[in-house]
């Protein structure tokens, strides 16, 4: 459906142009209107004629005939009269703003590919200005990392927003999903220097991501800590590791399969942070009686993530519940999707799933 509108719109374009012979003179190819729309408008044809008129004069003009144009609803012919305007005046230093109500028509119309086309087009070809306090290049690539779908082409737009107009934006949402967009193509590494530079600007808010903030730096911190060794192919091989050093009461052995970052230390309804460092390195201080775990992780436990209920601890809370989960980290595919124990659940898990 959207191709036969957008090929609808060439049709309408070629047939215009072809009755018009595309020349600003011939006023009534681009008449519209009432009866003194049409007055205004051929007025203002004649003015545009005057050879002495000076860009910033037509600019006037031509505002005008926008203005009724957009007024009569005929989109077609004030494209139309636009980029004959620009085709025939190539020389004039608002070219690139009048090519910018063409983009913004189609954009407002829907057709995407013809938007993209012109702001391409005015990045491109056209040197930079300000209409109305607002750089229309600025304009362009606002839009364009919105509409275009390759990731290889967003980058250079991201980029180049936070090249040229740092002090015009708010940083961190661009470096936010350039982040991302290094992300589709699996060049992690330039991802996670985009992120760092997000993390640079902790006000952000990022839209429908609220934590944010706190899980790119857990991201980060996990992807700069080098020897991950903590991690197993296999949740079952790690749970039975971890049970046979809670037998033996081994902590040694116990710390050697904890994360050793990102690793969480908190009761149910508390905001998962960092467990405390004193805390990690006293295990063996709640270990001086029996411990007991449950035969089998609990019925919540699922693909990514799962829980062991062990009970018996020297500790104000006796119940911890082990929390395990997959790892995600596409960075590295021998590491990616492998299991780490990742924290403690301290009390009785509030009810979920089925009975």
């Amino acid at each position: 459906m959207k191709l036969l509108k957008y090929t609808a719109y060439l049709v309408i374009l070629v047939f215009l142009i072809t009755m018009a012979g595309c020349s600003i003179g011939a006023a009534p190819y681009y008449l519209a209107g009432t009866k003194k729309q049409k007055k205004e408008l051929i007025q203002l044809s004649r003015m545009l004629e005057d050879q002495s008129r000076t860009p910033e004069s037509n600019f006037i003009v031509i505002q005008e005939i926008i203005k009724i144009l957009h007024s009569t609803g005929n989109f077609e012919k004030l494209n139309l009269f636009l980029t004959t305007y620009v085709e025939q005046n190539s020389s004039d230093s608002f070219d690139a703003y009048y090519l910018l109500v063409v983009a913004q028509d189609y954009l407002d119309k829907g057709a995407d590919p013809f938007a993209v086309l012109y702001f391409e087009r005015i990045l491109n070809n056209y040197s930079d200005l300000l209409v109305h306090g607002t750089s229309v290049h600025y304009t362009c690539l606002s839009h364009l990392i919105k509409l275009v779908k390759d990731p290889d082409v967003r980058i250079n737009y991201y980029k180049e927003l936070l090249a040229r107009f740092k002090n015009e934006i708010d940083p961190g949402p661009m470096y936010y999903y350039l982040a991302k967009t290094y992300e589709e193509l699996g060049e992690w590494d330039l991802a996670i220097q985009a992120y760092k530079n997000f993390l640079k600007y902790p006000d952000t808010k990022i839209p429908g991501h609220l934590d944010a903030q706190k899980r790119i730096k857990a991201i980060i911190d996990f992807y700069d800590y080098r020897n991950k060794n903590w991690t197993m192919a296999n949740l079952d091989d790690l749970v039975k590791a971890i049970k046979y050093a809670i037998r033996r009461r081994d902590y040694r052995r116990l710390s050697r399969y904890r994360a050793k970052v990102n690793f969480f230390a908190i009761s149910w309804e508390q905001v998962k942070v960092p467990a405390n460092n004193e805390f990690l390195s006293n295990l063996s201080v709640f270990m001086h009686q029996r411990i007991s775990y449950a035969a089998s992780l609990d019925r919540d436990s699922n693909a990514k993530e799962a829980y062991l209920k062990t009970w018996g601890w020297s500790y104000r809370i006796r119940t911890w519940y082990l929390y395990f989960r997959r790892v995600y980290f596409p960075a590295d595919p021998e590491i990616h999707g492998q299991w780490e124990w990742a924290g403690i659940y301290f009390g009785d898990k509030p009810f979920s799933g089925a009975e």
